[in-house]
């Protein structure tokens, strides 16, 4: 059963388990590609973070995109920014990152851009009147991956003049940045110190929230 409580302003969020099931993230891929292609959308970008239901909720959404003949690629561990990134790099009418963000572990959801922005307000209520309905567009889309992790760090490198002659520390807590921050930091001349830059999705040294004192 579908728990409308998950269409935010902002994203679609809720706990992984129950209120993103299989079914329910294939029906927002189903209306996430629906909403795209009436806009005259035909590609799509997806990236997830670290989180154990990332995988399943990936294969899921993926699944909907496809159906409704948007073609996908699959960008892979990213943290959130490199998504909003893959939509310029890539040319793409479109993203969607599988992120909780700063919430516990067991929750999840999707940040999602259509066009070259990120919807929000009436239009995340369209995806759940997409739903309720079941008016869905229908086609095959394709799947392919791509890598943009590299083309991300030569586009910041590219904007800074002369190298960082700074000590940091970057402490990425288990979260996806540890794929991207600190050999980014290093190319830009930092000599830099690393505290849990191996993303666990369980989170198990402090919480992903930067508003907590105790992280």
């Amino acid at each position: 059963m579908l728990n409308e409580l998950i269409f935010r302003e902002y994203d679609v969020r809720g706990l992984a388990d129950s209120d993103l099931n299989d079914t329910t993230v294939l029906l927002l891929g189903k209306a996430i590609g629906t909403f795209t292609r009436r806009k005259g959308g035909k590609t799509f970008t997806v990236g997830r973070d670290c989180r154990l239901s990332g995988p399943r909720i990936r294969t899921a959404l993926v699944q909907g995109l496809l159906s409704t003949g948007l073609d996908v690629i699959d960008i892979g561990l990213v943290p959130t920014p490199l998504l909003y990134f893959s939509v310029f790099h890539l040319n793409a009418d479109g993203g969607v990152q599988i992120t909780g963000s700063h919430n516990p572990p067991e929750h999840n959801g999707f940040k999602i851009c259509v066009g070259k922005t990120t919807i929000h307000g009436s239009d995340v209520q369209e995806l759940k009147r997409l739903i309720t309905t079941n008016d869905f567009e229908t086609g095959n889309g394709t799947l392919k991956e791509a890598d943009v992790k590299s083309s991300y760090a030569e586009t910041i490198k590219k904007s800074v003049s002369k190298p960082l002659s700074l000590k940091v520390v970057i402490d990425s807590g288990n979260g996806t940045a540890g794929v991207v921050a600190p050999s980014l930091f290093r190319a830009l001349g930092c000599e830099v110190i690393e505290l849990l830059s191996e993303p666990d999705g369980s989170f198990p040294n402090h919480p992903p929230d930067p508003t907590v004192s105790e992280s």
